[in-house]
């Protein structure tokens, strides 16, 4: 099990559509992260909360994971999006968010994790290298997202990972 870090009051729990606003501001605070619209948030807390996270310490959300089983692939966990408020980055928080997100009933059988990190984005990289390694994974890249297809200028390409298979399906 993961060392939680010494922080006052920290807990992890499913998301409410009360925290779609939450969510919604660690991403633009990032500076990093794509924007996506306050409604999409509200239904990731509404329809995927079994599959996503809050962290929090007290009553603040410090961070959060949305994350999603795709239909045609039942034994994969998608993780779309991982934000943590700048006070709290670099304490293990990302980490914390899957493994709780993993270790949960509606992940039982996962056994592969899936993700789009633009190669810009460092931390991501780290992250997901860093969940592979002790699990006994394989971190493969497969076929991603070029820029062509975002309606933007100037977006990287999403490239996609797939890690797996983990040590043990995950269990609830």
């Amino acid at each position: 099990m993961m060392e939680v870090p010494a922080l006052p009051e920290l807990r992890f729990r499913e998301p409410q559509v009360e925290d779609a606003a939450a969510m919604w501001r660690i991403v633009q605070d990032s500076g990093v992260l794509d924007p996506n619209s306050p409604y999409c948030y509200l239904l990731l807390c509404r329809d995927f909360a079994a599959t996503c996270a809050v962290a929090e310490v007290g009553t603040q959300a410090i961070g959060f994971v949305t994350a999603y089983v795709p239909p045609n692939q039942p034994d994969t966990l998608f993780v779309w999006q991982i934000g943590v408020t700048e006070a709290f980055r670099n304490k293990r928080i990302a980490a914390l968010l899957l493994a709780q997100v993993l270790g949960r009933e509606a992940c039982r059988g996962v056994t592969h994790i899936e993700t789009t990190i633009a190669p810009s984005n460092q931390a991501s990289m780290a992250l997901f290298e860093g969940l592979a390694r002790p699990k006994g994974a394989v971190m493969t890249e497969v076929p991603g997202f070029g820029t062509e297809l975002f309606p933007e200028i100037g977006h990287e390409p999403e490239r996609r990972y797939r890690i797996g298979p983990l040590s043990a399906p995950s269990a609830g």
